[in-house]
């Protein structure tokens, strides 16, 4: 069977720049953690320690992700045990703005979608 990028790839969906960035940028712990690294470096284990329900595992997989796309660079120090050091590039950054702007918005049209949740779900 066929995995969902393979099918993705072939069909041409993964070239779509929206598409590829909202992917990105809105998986469930993309955004805390560039927005965690908006304050500057953090170790992997501070990473960890600011985003508690986070598994080693996804947040490992989510820095990749990030790293890969051009939005978090990574450093390792070459110590015992290994130092790796994660930071916001200038793509990264680029994100602050439009993330802003989304999150205004939220907090702006929260009252609105409130009333309508509770209509929708009442006439349910």
């Amino acid at each position: 069977m066929k995995r969902r990028e393979e099918i993705e790839r072939e069909l041409g969906l993964d070239l779509c720049p929206i598409r590829t960035v909202l992917a990105q940028i809105s998986g469930k712990w993309s955004l805390l953690v560039i927005l965690l690294l908006r304050d500057g470096e953090h170790r992997f284990s501070e990473i960890q320690r600011s985003i508690p329900d986070v598994s080693q595992r996804m947040l490992t997989q989510t820095l990749r992700q990030l790293e890969r796309d051009g939005l978090v660079s990574r450093r390792v120090t070459p110590v015992v045990p290994p130092r790796v050091d994660y930071a916001i590039t200038e793509l990264g950054k680029s994100l602050f703005e439009p993330i802003g702007a989304m999150a205004a918005w939220a907090v702006a049209k929260q009252p609105e979608i409130m009333s309508a949740r509770e209509r929708y779900d009442s006439a349910g």
